[in-house]
């Protein structure tokens, strides 16, 4: 099998194809040549991922002197192994999806036969086509000095790259985070897969094994099984989505068995083993009833992550980490007050828009001397299943234990007209609240992460469930269940006794 040039230890872009080679000439280019240092820089930015590029772009466009290291691939996880190549596979599998169910919307469509190595080449087209916004060359046109290589602080204002030393004022570390694998027994002489290499695949495995239940591991599984992959995901935990609404996690967890998705949850895992082209999990059931094996082609691991600071000098800097990465107070700040951190390296949040909302923070506080806090950010999120679940803001248990006086309102998509017609009553908005204001709002629907937005916006902006039923929604749309959540609140406020003297004011007026 073909594959490009790996960069400096980065994961080997496969296979050697057009796609590949204009992806890797846009964020890493081979004809690179780093630049000379110039004096002081204002900025240092380490890591090229989303966090890295905002701060290093948004420093530059108010005039700052910013310097970039990147060592891999400039746009991090996000365009290269995470965010675009995995949304691309899920657009094809729902396509798949949708075809197989079309007779139930009376369309004949006969046989689905997705085509694995074209929907891996749209993957690789798609991403390829987003790479500029990313590029080495849009960095340097915004005025950025970007090395590429290994970075380690020397000083608490010296960083050093490619035989070369960058001094600064003001430094933000925002190298993000790496898939990590539990303390399986042989899991480590095993070939496994992460997100870091499955996008590399350029055939379907006919029987794929997948360990974790979270986000990645659900949208995944049920990705492969929608291209005809014998799929089983398993899990220590008792359902999928363990940290999401339980009511929601159900939803997914039933349409995944649904979509041939089998399913080993509360297990524990005793071995991991590979040979003769197989890799086979042995696992023990809740009920004890001893030991079990499932046999597959590969193994994909989506089972945690960990923040990306080794060999980065924190020592020489005095920053201090943790087990969780780099320690930042609310305002973003390290134990040395001139470097910064934003991104997965140091945030519990590890999502590409909370990277971008930080950066900017950063972007303030280190160079401005802003006051702005990570802890006012309102972050949604969302898992691309089908359905999709988005969520922001509190859940029911945390807004109790703050002591929050909390009550919930829920729309079923059953009432929503939109969801009806589509076949897609599988759902529901749950709005958590206290006296109308929101407090959080769980989203089970197609699309749901674009719903989430007017919850985000609701919650930023401290509006209200009156102000959601005030505001006129187009009909049909799955949005309108907003509105709907808003007047059964309305509702609530028509007591037994305002509606006594409604009912007297009407008489009244006869």
């Amino acid at each position: 099998m073909n594959t490009t040039a790996a960069v400096d230890g980065a994961p080997q872009l496969v296979p050697n194809d057009d796609a590949n080679r204009a992806l890797l000439d846009a964020v890493h280019p081979s004809d690179w040549r780093n630049p000379e240092p110039h004096g002081i820089y204002d900025f240092v930015v380490v890591g090229g991922g989303t966090a890295g590029l905002v701060s290093a772009m948004g420093a530059a466009g108010v005039g700052a002197r910013v310097a970039l290291i990147e060592r891999h691939l400039l746009g991090g996880d996000c365009l290269n192994v995470g965010c675009v190549p995995s949304k691309a596979l899920i657009r094809s599998a729902r396509a798949a999806a949708d075809a197989r169910r079309a007779a139930t919307l009376g369309v004949a469509v006969g046989s689905v036969e997705p085509d694995f190595a074209a929907i891996m080449r749209r993957m690789r087209e798609r991403r390829a086509g987003i790479s500029p916004n990313d590029s080495a060359q849009r960095v340097r046109a915004a005025g950025v000095d970007l090395f590429f290589g290994g970075a380690a602080f020397s000083s608490a204002r010296t960083i050093d790259v490619a035989g070369r030393r960058l001094r600064f004022n003001r430094a933000v570390i925002a190298t993000g985070g790496r898939p990590t694998a539990p303390p399986i027994p042989g899991l480590a002489d095993v070939n496994y897969l992460t997100n870091e290499t499955l996008f590399s695949l350029t055939a379907r495995p006919g029987r794929l094994l997948v360990i974790g239940g979270g986000p990645i591991g659900c949208e995944l599984a049920q990705s492969f099984a929608s291209f005809g992959s014998d799929v089983t995901l398993f899990d220590q935990a008792p359902h999928v989505l363990p940290r999401e609404d339980p009511d929601a996690a159900a939803i997914v967890q039933g349409r995944l068995k649904k979509d041939g998705v089998r399913l080993e949850l509360g297990v524990t895992i005793v071995e991991a083993i590979e040979a003769r082209g197989e890799v086979r999990v042995r696992f023990e059931r809740p009920n004890g009833a001893g030991v079990v094996e499932a046999v597959g082609d590969r193994l994909l691991v989506s089972a945690g992550r960990a923040p990306n600071i080794d060999g980065l000098g924190l020592d020489a800097a005095g920053v201090s980490v943790s087990r969780r990465g780099v320690t930042v107070d609310d305002h973003l700040r390290t134990s040395n007050r001139r470097v910064y951190a934003a991104g997965d390296v140091c945030s519990a949040f590890q999502f590409t828009h909370a990277a971008d909302a930080l950066a900017r923070i950063v972007i303030q506080n280190a160079l401005f001397f802003g006051r702005r806090r990570a802890s006012a950010l309102v972050i949604p999120w969302c898992t691309y299943t089908s359905p999709e679940v988005a969520h922001v803001g509190l859940y029911e248990q945390d807004a109790k234990t703050q002591g929050h006086d909390v009550q919930t309102i829920t729309v079923d998509l059953a009432d929503v007209d939109r969801a009806v017609v589509d076949d897609e009553t599988d759902g529901f908005v749950r709005i958590h609240h206290e006296r109308g204001r929101l407090l959080g709002c769980t989203i089970v629907a197609p699309h749901a992460g674009d719903l989430i937005g007017e919850a985000a916006l609701a919650l930023t902006h401290r509006h209200s469930l009156p102000d959601l039923s005030s505001t006129i929604h187009p009909y049909p749309t799955y949005a309108e269940a907003f509105r709907k959540a808003g007047d059964q609140y309305r509702r609530t406020r028509l007591t037994p006794r305002v509606r006594r003297v409604m009912e007297r004011y009407f008489r009244w007026t006869r």
